[in-house]
């Protein structure tokens, strides 16, 4: 039986607004299991990322967490005081963030900064600590990790400043690696090395990885099961090998005809029309509607409920419902 790593339940992350509070993330379910990398799918603006900060509590203010619950490691996260919650992040879960060039501190150097993560959860002494973070930085495949080291953030590349995120991630051995769009700053062949290097060290560590992404030729690359977000709610989830290949949801099969492997050549890409609306203009019903070319009349409308289509494999939509209905 697999070891139940993370479990989020109707989770809801809001931010105040005049007419009432805005769901940035709204009534959000997905497990995770020891070993596991889910991918979390979708355009830009549908709620990924925040529903990334809202496992690691750090949902920026005025917004907050506001129903729902999320399990980590058989811990209530949402009770726990925040002197605890500092002490998961690291040791449970750790998270790479989008922006390698921004996120590490531009005045001190990267291994001073793997050394203090390192002994923020561990009493260890500086000496240890340093001998840890160059068994790291080689580990994930920085060249001359000694020398490296003493280097600041503004003398590595891109690449070489996302390989000392991730040792940072991996210092206290999380359990959970929250990865958000880790490759998007990337030209295409550090894109391959890094996915590569995380593929590698998930095998190695037996550690689950919740991978935050629009790209799904990364998730075709690393994933075991997909969850498709917009406007804040999963719409289809699934094995990867089912949501890259039998998608029912409109908008994951408008995600998959705009793949450019899917493309003729000489033809223009596929595109779904519009864009994801703002919190304050979403419908009551299917969020997806405006934009759907099979739309039924209620679809605005009328919430949809899960339909399970198979094995793991569900889909929150009133057409498919209507054509699995006997």
């Amino acid at each position: 039986m697999s070891e139940r790593v993370l479990t989020v339940e109707s989770l809801t992350t809001s931010f105040p607004n005049p007419g009432g509070p805005l769901a940035v993330v709204d009534d959000v379910s997905f497990e995770i299991d020891r070993g596991e990398v889910l991918a979390l799918v979708g355009e830009s603006g549908c709620g990924k990322s925040m529903t990334a900060f809202s496992l690691m509590r750090l949902v920026p203010r005025p917004g907050r967490i506001s129903a729902g619950g999320i399990e980590l490691c058989g811990k209530d996260i949402l009770s726990l005081p925040v002197p605890e919650m500092r002490e998961v992040r690291g040791s449970d879960v750790a998270m790479i963030f989008q922006e390698p060039m921004t996120s590490l501190n531009p005045v001190l150097t990267v291994g001073a900064q793997v050394v203090e993560a390192i002994q923020l959860h561990e009493r260890v002494s500086s000496g240890e600590a340093r001998r840890r973070t160059v068994e790291l930085f080689d580990r994930v495949g920085i060249p001359d990790p000694d020398a490296r080291f003493d280097a600041y953030p503004h003398l590595l590349s891109g690449g070489m400043k996302q390989r000392v995120m991730i040792a940072m991630a991996l210092s206290s051995q999380p359990k959970l690696l929250i990865a958000d769009e880790p490759t998007t700053a990337l030209d295409v062949t550090i894109q391959a090395q890094i996915l590569e290097l995380l593929r590698e060290l998930q095998r190695e560590t037996g550690m689950s990885i919740l991978l935050i992404t629009h790209d799904l030729g990364i998730v075709n690359e690393l994933a075991d099961r997909v969850a498709v977000m917009y406007a804040a709610r999963l719409v289809e989830e699934g094995s990867r090998e089912t949501i890259l290949g039998a998608a029912r949801h409109p908008y994951t099969q408008g995600l998959l005809r705009s793949m450019p492997a899917l493309a003729r050549r000489g033809e223009p890409l596929a595109e779904i029309p519009g864009a994801v609306p703002p919190p304050d203009e979403w419908p009551p019903g299917c969020r997806f509607a405006g934009r759907c070319d099979r739309a039924l009349d209620h679809c605005a409308s009328d919430l949809p409920a899960e339909t399970r289509l198979g094995e793991g494999h569900s889909a929150r939509c009133h057409v498919v419902a209507g054509e699995e209905a006997p």
